[in-house]
């Protein structure tokens, strides 16, 4: 009899919990995440949607052929591609990425595309990784990122070199959308480690932009390299809000209410400031950028602000109960609300 009267009592307080957790997150609009920082200047966000572009030109097969150009175009002079690396050249180990020399803005680009549904590799690098698992420069990092960001770095450091002395004035930028958010700035953290295989060139050479990041460092590491690498989040996007592990994620796509129940229930009996405290919590890298265009219990898009900040918490903890929490995420909208705020600004 006290196991029949139990079951309802358990049911109960489950319900209660996911109904506090609801009623919290109906609360936190993503403008919460980002108001007490400060606006950035069109100056500083210039090369976002223009990174964007070159991140969406990975996919195509032929430049010189494209099957789909975003409005403008790419920017890109196909002459000017040094290499390109496809899923059977990375054998596995990295997204595919293409190597391009920017004259107009004397920078040379390393850009990787964001997570294949249909490829396996994709989730084996995102699934490689546990809480704790890979230190790396006092702090922690995504395993399976990091392991590909050094096989590239081993693949591509003669020919990196070669352009950065042919070209000293230009910039060396790492960049990539998701899943390639992650190798980009956990490359740039591994090159910035090892300046000397590309030469001893300067630190401020080198940068790296994560665009709809992953959380993929440990937050000492996320504050230290803020000064190389920047993330870039629009609006409710709900990857760099995902402190669970990404494992976690994808052995839940088909069933979100079990994902769901389970940030519940953690969310609900851990504090928030003793998961804080967790050295092994990763976050989004380095220097944040938001991208605000909706306002709370107001319909449409708005002309897009940029905040920015280097946070030392507050790393955009709370998921977003929001319809475009997914669509926020996709590079095409990124690419199109970063350029818009340029152009408003």
């Amino acid at each position: 009899m006290s196991m029949i009267c139990g079951v309802p009592l358990l049911e109960c307080v489950y319900c209660l919990a996911c109904a506090r957790w609801a009623w919290k997150r109906c609360l936190h609009s993503a403008g919460h995440d980002s108001e007490t920082w400060g606006f950035a200047t069109a100056e500083e966000f210039e090369p976002v949607p223009r990174l964007c572009r070159y991140i969406l030109a990975v996919y195509e097969e032929d430049l010189r052929c494209p099957l789909w150009e975003p409005p403008g175009g790419y920017g890109i002079n196909p002459d000017c591609l040094i290499l390109r690396r496809s899923y059977e050249d990375a054998q596995g180990r990295a997204p595919p990425y293409m190597l391009y020399i920017d004259h107009k803005h004397t920078d040379i680009v390393l850009a990787f595309r964001g997570l294949n549904m249909a490829k396996e590799s994709d989730y084996a690098v995102m699934l490689d990784n546990k809480l704790g698992k890979r230190k790396f420069d006092g702090g922690y990092v995504h395993n399976g990122l990091l392991k590909a960001a050094v096989w590239v770095l081993d693949m591509e450091t003669e020919v990196l070199k070669q352009l950065l002395e042919k070209y000293p004035n230009y910039t060396l930028t790492f960049a990539g959308h998701s899943l390639g958010s992650g190798v980009a700035a956990l490359l740039t953290m591994v090159v910035v480690r090892n300046l000397d295989k590309l030469g001893n060139i300067e630190r401020k050479r080198v940068r790296g932009y994560a665009i709809a990041p992953a959380r993929c460092m440990s937050l000492n590491l996320a504050v230290r390299y803020a000064d190389v690498i920047n993330s870039v989040v629009l609006q409710d996007d709900f990857l760099p809000r995902t402190a669970t592990p990404l494992e976690d994620i994808f052995k839940s796509l088909f069933c979100l209410p079990c994902l769901l129940c389970a940030r519940c229930m953690r969310d609900t009996c851990i504090s928030e400031e003793k998961m804080l405290k967790d050295p092994r919590r990763l976050y989004a890298p380095g220097r944040l950028y938001h991208i605000v265009e909706r306002k709370p219990f107001r319909l449409g898009r708005f002309p897009p602000v940029v905040r920015t900040a280097v946070p030392v918490d507050g790393r955009f903890e709370h998921i977003v109960i929001s319809c475009n929490a997914t669509s926020d995420h996709a590079i095409i909208w990124i690419e199109r609300e970063a350029q818009r705020a340029i152009d408003v600004s």
